[in-house]
């Protein structure tokens, strides 16, 4: 349940944020709530593996939207926006993420951050703000990949819940 809340928290704060600020907002979103979303999105899919992933992502990432729609009725294009762009990226991640499932978690997560990272960098502002815009793109890209490597870490060492693989990857133990 810790990580369903902080999912939720993630994209309604993302989108919020995105609704008051504009397109300004999203580097440093991107950073701290997308990367923190794209990380437990992961520990959700270990979590829910084979145990109905795909419709209780979905409802996270529709939840999320009509949350944020609810507590500001001007974020409805930011919060279809997100939408869109998170359900390609939970797509490009839960596939990339399943490919390296053998694999250490800090792998898994940070690799399938990579291509989720890029999905969702692409389609979001494009769709949110309608138009391409490659700075906010390559901007919020880095920092996605960045900020959930950040994540990874933090929820490593502060929650203890990744295996001692996750740990020897990031230099402890």
């Amino acid at each position: 349940m810790f990580y369903v809340l902080l999912y939720l928290v993630a994209i309604v704060g993302a989108n919020l944020s995105s609704t008051y600020f504009g397109p300004s907002a999203s580097i440093v979103n991107a950073f701290l709530l997308i990367g923190l979303d794209l990380t437990t999105r992961d520990k959700l899919h270990e979590s829910w593996q084979n145990r109905g992933l795909l419709p209780k992502m979905t409802c996270l990432i529709v939840v999320g939207a009509l949350i944020s729609w609810l507590l500001n009725r001007n974020s409805g294009p930011i919060a279809l926006a997100s939408t869109l762009a998170f359900g390609l990226a939970a797509i490009t991640d839960g596939v990339l993420y399943q490919s390296l499932l053998n694999r250490p978690r800090m792998v898994k997560i940070n690799a399938s951050n990579v291509g989720s990272a890029l999905v969702d960098s692409l389609v979001f502002p494009t769709v949110a703000f309608g138009a391409l815009l490659p700075g906010i793109v390559a901007g919020q890209f880095v920092a996605k990949v960045l900020g959930g490597f950040l994540w990874a870490v933090i929820l490593t060492l502060i929650v203890g819940d990744f295996d001692s693989s996750d740990r020897r990857a990031i230099g402890e133990g």
